[in-house]
């Protein structure tokens, strides 16, 4: 009798079970997900990467060698033009202009000189000219005087070129004299310092970069890399906009104003450099940012646009498996889905044009602003987990 009563207090709970089980396999209608037909802007871009980049970088070297003697501008320090930034050693270039001015003054003063014994020998030569036309001088001693003359003369124009010639040297060494001062060329600020006090520079071979100096970095330029499958496409005067990672949720403006015919080769792939120009007002851009570049090259306006999601969806047929459907069967137009009142999906035919990543240009069909359409199904789920929920409850 125990084993009865036993039997019949579990066998309910074992129907349940087994109807529970049951009713488990039955698959939950679809549960669609829709979005709304919205106004706005279709724009179709080119992303691209590149780098920021100052309008106008000067490389301030020196000439001249030796040991730096004082440096007067670091990172960031704004320059005016001909403010000095360093200064060389300028002991033995000072030596050498004291040198070439005192071998000018050693040379004016055998200008003067000869000059005075010019004076004589043209006086000398006049003298016995006169006397030599009264037989009193002979005619050897008076081509003496003359050929005294005429060396005198030449002697004067040799002093002459060589003072012209020290006066040069003299020039070149007040130059190198004043190219130890190592001075800013244009108004700006300074983002590379490759210079120390007492360094030894040498100028012997190649002219060593001491400091970079950008321009204005109130206006840059971005460097974009474009890919040359995107080059056709792109124009001097298109809009470009590009974040970098110091500002993720700020967007910067600029539009195209060159591009560079040189190839470059990045792996194996051939890519142009786009110059992108941009205001940096407030300097919160800095040399070398890495910038993520989208550029516009077609822009709609403002149209009715459909998410791309739903020209792609296709419902299920009741067998199980799916309607297949060209996307561009009839030239641009093609067939989105809507619910009905009762639930299941809805045919609309619609004619589309541009397109971007996200939506399609809506040109014509029975759908309006507003009016959503079937984007997705929701993920699929089973009366198990429905009677698990209401069994807990």
């Amino acid at each position: 009798m125990w084993k009865m009563a036993a039997l019949v207090a579990v066998l309910p709970a074992i129907l349940l079970t087994a109807g529970f089980v049951y009713r488990a396999r039955e698959p939950v209608p679809d549960s669609f997900i829709t979005a709304p037909i919205e106004r706005g802007r279709i724009s179709k871009v080119i992303r691209a990467t590149g780098s920021v980049q100052p309008v106008l970088r000067i490389l301030v070297g020196t000439y001249v060698s030796g040991v730096v003697q004082d440096v007067f501008c670091d990172y960031n320090t704004e320059v005016k033009r001909g403010q000095i930034c360093a200064k060389i050693d300028p002991r033995s270039y000072q030596s050498t202009v004291d040198q070439a001015r005192a071998s000018l003054m050693v040379a004016q003063a055998q200008l003067g000189k000869d000059r005075a014994s010019l004076s004589y020998a043209e006086g000398n030569y006049e003298r016995k000219a006169q006397l030599g036309r009264t037989d009193i001088v002979s005619k050897d001693a008076i081509e003496t005087a003359k050929s005294a003359y005429e060396q005198a003369k030449s002697q004067v124009d040799l002093d002459v070129a060589q003072i012209q010639e020290k006066q040069a040297l003299l020039a070149a060494a007040e130059v190198n004299l004043g190219l130890t001062d190592i001075v800013s060329p244009v108004d700006g600020v300074v983002v590379s310092r490759n210079v120390t006090m007492g360094q030894t520079v040498a100028a012997s071979f190649q002219t060593p970069t001491l400091f970079m100096i950008a321009k204005d970095l109130r206006q840059i330029e971005v460097h974009g890399v474009i890919d040359q499958a995107d080059v056709g496409r792109l124009k001097v005067g298109q809009l470009v906009t590009f974040t970098v990672d110091a500002y993720p949720e700020r967007t910067f403006v600029g539009k195209v104003v060159n591009l560079r015919r040189a190839p470059e080769v990045y792996q194996n792939v051939v890519a142009y450099t786009a110059v992108i120009a941009s205001a940096n007002e407030d300097q919160a851009l800095f040399p070398g940012m890495v910038a993520t570049l989208q550029i516009a090259i077609d822009d709609s306006g403002e149209v009715l646009k459909i998410p791309n999601q739903a020209l792609r969806f296709r419902p299920k047929d009741p067998g199980g498996g799916e309607r297949h459907q060209d996307h561009q069967a009839t030239g641009n137009s093609v067939t989105v889905w809507t619910l009905g009142q009762d639930g299941k999906p809805l045919p609309v035919p619609v004619n589309f044009g541009v397109s971007d990543d996200y939506a399609t240009q809506l040109l014509s069909g029975k759908l309006g602003e507003g009016d959503r359409v079937i984007v997705g199904v929701s993920a699929r789920e089973t009366r198990l987990s429905l009677l698990n929920l209401q069994f807990w409850k």
